[in-house]
């Protein structure tokens, strides 16, 4: 009897890369063992992504790291063809002239999507990353990040995450400001920030840090934005703007979906001139999430100031009608409400407002129950414009 034919072998190559695609770097290499049609089909892979799975494991860290520079070179040397994205994911490599290698070596070959997730370090990113100009995702952690003064930005970028950056807010700020189809946008765990955004085509923004002032300056496109506030313990640094960070932050932004905020948020907003009524409305805004958001400072304005009401000043809680309409809300999410009339306030706006609304869901931080339930009352009383609403109250 002859040998049964090898159907997988002759399958399209399209199909074999495909393959290969949804196998890791290492399994992919090993299909060389199948046959001699297999031999080296992995080499003209364009996705290589790279961490300590790809070698043995072991408890000698510097034998690890020894083996994963090794492969990652060795692959890099059989490679063929372009390579459009490079992901390297590893806490053994930190500050290696061999990255640096491989970095010049992917400038050369068509670079499109780059991801460097190292350990804590001092590892300073090398000038040729800054002539990969056909970069469309840049994601970079723990890296020290210094562009040449001759760099204009990367004209393709679409995507940019820095996570724990050692850079200059006005490195920054050039870099934005240089990737004109910029749409996602990315930084975490950065101190004592003062930072201004311009990107016309920017749509996703999250923010996650000890910030001191945003601006965003020229950001119309913008659908979600997810902004982590937090504090030094020198609190008045929060509050030597004169400007009203609620119109610099969201006084540019007419096509709102989401708005997600946690910790000081609000009280970043909050601080500097009250102009009066905003410029735009939030006709598009489709959810809002508060998370860990107090509003237990007296001096704090109420969050109903996001909406450029037609009247000044009234008290909500002496009205059951809104002329003001958010038509598209859908679900609010708060947590950690403790019931004071500013949270409260907020709420009742929300539902009174939103004829399209489907969920508000609270959680409380109340410890006492009849405090509890005493909000839970005064909640069911609001009126709520959209016959849909369910209002769900948690306990955390």
């Amino acid at each position: 009897m002859g040998e049964s034919p090898d159907l997988i072998s002759d399958l399209p190559q399209s199909i074999l890369e495909n393959i290969l695609t949804h196998l890791s770097i290492r399994d992919a290499i090993r299909t060389s063992l199948l046959s001699t049609k297999w031999r080296y089909k992995w080499s003209t892979l364009t996705d290589l992504a790279f961490d300590e799975k790809c070698v043995s494991p072991s408890t000698d860290r510097a034998l690890v790291e020894t083996n994963l520079v090794r492969f990652i070179t060795g692959v890099l040397l059989l490679h063929q063809g372009p390579i459009h994205k490079f992901h390297l994911s590893t806490s053994f490599l930190q500050c290696r002239p061999d990255i640096d290698q491989w970095l010049l070596f992917l400038s050369r070959n068509g670079i499109k999507e780059l991801v460097l997730e190292l350990g804590e370090g001092e590892f300073r990113v090398p000038s040729c990353l800054f002539q990969c100009l056909k970069l469309t995702r840049l994601e970079l952690c723990h890296c020290e990040f210094d562009p040449p003064k001759s760099f204009n930005g990367f004209s393709s970028l679409k995507s940019l995450t820095l996570h724990q950056i050692l850079v200059s807010p006005e490195a920054i700020e050039s870099l934005i400001s240089g990737c004109p189809l910029l749409e996602f946008l990315s930084l975490s765990y950065f101190d004592s920030l003062v930072l201004s955004i311009s990107a016309p085509n920017l749509m996703y923004l999250y923010l996650d840090g000890e910030f001191k002032d945003i601006f965003l300056e020229n950001t119309p496109k913008l659908v979600a934005i997810s902004v982590s506030m937090y504090m030094h313990e020198d609190v008045a640094d929060f509050e030597q703007s004169s400007d009203y960070n609620l119109v610099k932050f969201l006084g540019g932004v007419p096509l709102l979906e989401k708005l997600v905020g946690y910790i000081y948020f609000t009280k970043y907003l909050s601080v500097g001139d009250d102009p009066g009524r905003l410029p735009i409305t939030y006709i598009h805004l489709k959810t809002i999430e508060l998370y860990q958001v107090s509003f237990e400072d007296a001096n704090e304005a109420s969050p109903i100031q996001l909406f450029p009401l037609e009247e000044e000043s009234f008290d909500l809680f002496e009205r059951d009608y809104f002329e003001y309409k958010l038509p598209r809300l859908e679900t609010v999410r708060m947590t950690d409400v403790s019931g004071i009339r500013n949270e409260l306030e907020f709420i009742r706006f929300l539902m009174g407002t939103s004829p399209v609304l489907e969920t508000v869901i609270v959680t409380s931080s109340l410890s006492d129950k009849d405090a509890r339930m005493e909000m839970v009352v005064e909640l069911l009383r609001f009126p709520r414009v959209s016959p849909r609403a369910q209002l769900l109250f948690l306990q955390d």
